[in-house]
């Protein structure tokens, strides 16, 4: 849990726009503003996973704060190399001030369980070592980069970063997923169109038990895929079975001449035993539709004042 160490940050001093108004700001003016509440922290964590979120936040914390705006990247087995390589090039070429951690949420027999609120301990766990980075540290506030898109969906994390008190900037400024692939371009950012990512245990049907082994497979699938020229995808493990789901704009690639056989061939290679292909294409969070309406109410998030 969090030790208090927000209740300075975007505080008092500052009045929450109602939403209604701050949705009918210019992206530009967002973006201002969302600068503005970050200076006012005077330090800031950044949860940095190298999505298009957490990236442009993290761009944002440095232009406000420039050092004293620290961006971190949790490391677990859920974690891919090729995450790592997106997040390490991108800290790189905009010179963010940035370090890598050590999460284990494998630790803990909740999140191996792989019940529809995974999502939940390994936040938690994340959270935890932030809020401990922060303290020792002497940075004000942890954030992370929920945008105004996310609350309609079903993401258990977001009452991780509730309890901790991590505070969400990107929807306190009504960004939306849109608004900040746009500003990220402007800004010249690498991630401005970088395909929605997600750990590798979201590969995993709920009930189906979070190993490392599960996870290197489901890694090593998705490379293979990489390989073979395709950019939105996952591979969904079920037992020995993937199930690759593909966005519709890269179906024709996947339908072409000898495409399913080099599929079928470098997937099993990886280690799966039989391939399938989604006719549904990828959409996120394919796996939620299984679970009941009651196990996906939204979850309120943490916001600044």
């Amino acid at each position: 849990m969090s030790v208090g160490i927000y209740s300075n940050c975007m505080g008092n001093s500052l009045v929450r726009i109602r939403e209604r108004e701050q949705s009918s700001l210019t992206a530009e003016q967002k973006e201002q503003q969302l600068l503005a509440r970050l200076a006012d922290c005077g330090s800031i964590i950044v949860a940095l996973s190298g999505g298009a979120d957490s990236a442009y936040l993290a761009w944002a914390a440095q232009k406000a704060l420039g050092e004293r705006a620290l961006s971190v990247t949790a490391l677990s087995p859920s974690f891919s190399a090729y995450d790592r390589a997106m997040v390490e090039d991108f800290v790189s070429k905009l010179g963010v001030h940035h370090e890598f951690v050590e999460t284990h949420e494998l630790d803990n027999p909740a999140y191996r369980a792989n019940a529809a609120d995974r999502c939940y301990y390994c936040k938690d766990e994340l959270f935890e070592v932030l809020d401990k980075l922060a303290v020792e540290r002497k940075f004000e506030a942890v954030c992370y980069g929920v945008n105004a898109d996310d609350t309609v969906d079903f993401r258990p994390g977001h009452r991780a970063a509730t309890e901790h008190r991590v505070l969400a900037p990107l929807l306190d400024v009504r960004l939306t997923k849109a608004e900040i692939r746009m500003l990220s371009e402007r800004a010249g950012l690498p991630t401005w169109d970088r395909p929605a990512s997600a750990c590798l245990s979201s590969r995993l049907p709920y009930g189906t038990e979070v190993t490392p082994e599960r996870l290197a497979l489901v890694e090593r699938g998705e490379s293979a895929l990489r390989e073979l020229g395709f950019r939105q995808f996952r591979v969904r493990l079920h037992d020995k079975l993937a199930r690759i789901e593909i966005s519709p704009e890269e179906m024709p690639l996947a339908f072409s001449e000898n495409m399913a056989a080099k599929m079928a061939q470098t997937l099993k290679k990886a280690g799966f035993t039989y391939v399938a292909l989604d006719l549904e294409g990828y959409r996120q969070g394919s796996l939620n539709e299984s679970l009941t309406k009651a196990n996906q109410a939204p979850v309120k998030v943490q916001r600044g004042t």
